[in-house]
């Protein structure tokens, strides 16, 4: 065999630049997750119901994008490996796609539902999955060490929050300083752009792949795709942490998409609290990740994000207590967001025990399968849940305005307001009933040894 079973430290340095790619990752994909919504309705004039309808239809083609991704990944020969070259081949067509979408023309509203569809899916339907599932493979072709790729999933998470604070936190105020219109918004999502691109091109240059099975591959029958597929969707921890993804990223687009609005229509006040809130429920983040590593040595990967999980769901509760208050809400979202982290940052190394776990039980490594499988969690929790968002407020008589805002309703405030309050308690529920069954943690280091003899067999 010529895999390395590499589980040698890979460095700091390593895992930072590998974590600078999920900050570039955010720092265009924050801006899409969370304002994207406002900028259409707010800035363009564009009805809640017609952005809602672009994101409903396209996930029609982007839930099977992350598979054939994933696909074309596993069947990728490169100089610079299977994975690790996606990266820097995507790079610059994703920052300019995500530019493009914030172009949109100023015509009828067939024109704009076109425009934003077209610009839409290929920035997050091809740019996007071509970049992302890519990234996520490349983890567990770094290293075999179950550790290691927690560290790694840790400092992925720490360093992503990042790009949503550049992006997310300071548009508004940017925005507001290049004039407070489109052409404003076009410019501010350059700056972040060409910050994404150095981002991506530090992810690849210091990231290499040192696990390969390539020489055992050779040596067997090709594995049909109907069989690929099969063992992927037999793999019951697949499902999970798919679920568990799908959670965390529900969650996000809940908040990114909805708390502007919240502070603008409910709260009265559309910039300052809405940077402060996100700011510090990124930082509280960032801060709840980098204390995972020291966590791990006393719990397991399940028992933490469980108890995290808990804690979401009672800090997010408190905050009906006192909705209409910014210092209260500011408090729980710090709390909230702690107990978030666990979740949050050892998912995907959650999905590199599953990578192992999958290997174990159907004699197929499926690496990028599983990382783009696992991915339409991503694709579900961003667009669907915005598609469900944006029909809610339409029917809720949300109002749309070209000049940054309109007097809504009193229904639509209300709506505004349950979506706040209700949606995020009810996703995390789900977590928690998923993590109740999740028993990977406990027959991991089996699998490990079961695994090892396997290869000096010379087997899968």
């Amino acid at each position: 065999m010529s895999e390395k079973n590499n589980t040698a430290s890979l460095g700091w340095g390593t895992r930072i630049a590998y974590g600078l790619g999920d900050t570039a990752c955010n720092v265009v994909f924050g801006m899409i997750t969370a304002l994207l919504t406002l900028f259409y309705t707010d800035y363009c004039g564009i009805p809640v119901v017609t952005v809602g309808l672009v994101m409903l239809i396209s996930r029609i083609f982007d839930g099977s994008s992350d598979v054939i991704m994933g696909i074309i990944v596993s069947k990728t020969k490169s100089k610079w490996g299977k994975a690790r070259p996606w990266i820097l081949w995507m790079s610059v067509p994703y920052v300019l796609c995500a530019v493009a979408m914030f172009c949109v023309p100023h015509s009828s509203t067939t024109v704009q539902f076109w425009y934003i569809f077209v610009t839409y899916n290929l920035c997050t339907t091809v740019c996007y999955t071509a970049i992302n599932v890519p990234y996520g493979t490349l983890s567990t072709m770094m290293t075999r060490s179950s550790h290691e790729r927690d560290l790694l999933s840790v400092v992925r998470m720490a360093l992503s929050p990042i790009g949503k604070i550049i992006a997310v936190t300071f548009t508004m105020p940017v925005v507001k300083l290049f004039g407070n219109d489109q052409a404003a918004w076009i410019k501010t999502m350059s700056i972040w752009c060409a910050i994404a691109l150095i981002l991506l091109v530090i992810c690849f240059v210091r990231c290499k792949e040192t696990v390969n099975f390539e020489s055992t591959a050779q040596e067997q029958p090709k594995v049909p795709v109907s069989r690929a597929i099969k063992a992927l969707l037999g793999n019951p921890y697949f499902w999970a942490t798919l679920i568990l993804w799908t959670v965390t990223c529900v969650h996000t687009t809940i908040i990114g998409t909805d708390l502007p609005y919240y502070c603008k229509y409910v709260l009265g006040n559309d910039e300052w609290y809405y940077s402060v809130i996100y700011t510090s429920e990124i930082v509280a983040l960032i801060v709840g990740a980098l204390l995972c590593p020291m966590l791990l040595q006393k719990f397991n990967k399940r028992n933490l994000s469980l108890a995290g999980c808990i804690v979401v769901v009672i800090a997010h509760a408190l905050i009906m207590v006192n909705p209409m208050s910014f210092r209260w809400i500011l408090v729980m979202t710090i709390i909230r967001s702690l107990g978030q982290a666990p979740l949050t940052s050892l998912v995907f190394g959650m999905m590199g025990d599953v990578v192992e776990y999958g290997q174990w039980k159907s004699h197929l490594r499926q690496e990028s399968l599983i990382f783009g499988g696992g991915s339409l969690g991503f694709k579900i929790g961003t667009g669907i849940t915005s598609a469900v968002m944006t029909a809610m407020l339409e029917g809720a008589g949300f109002l749309s305005s070209v000049t940054g805002g309109a007097m809504q309703p009193t229904s639509a405030q209300q709506m505004i307001s349950s979506i706040f309050r209700i949606g995020p308690i009810l996703v995390w529920i789900v977590a928690i009933i998923v993590l109740l069954f999740y028993k990977l943690d406990k027959i991991y280091p089996t699998i490990m040894k079961e695994l090892t003899e396997r290869e000096a067999r010379g087997e899968m």
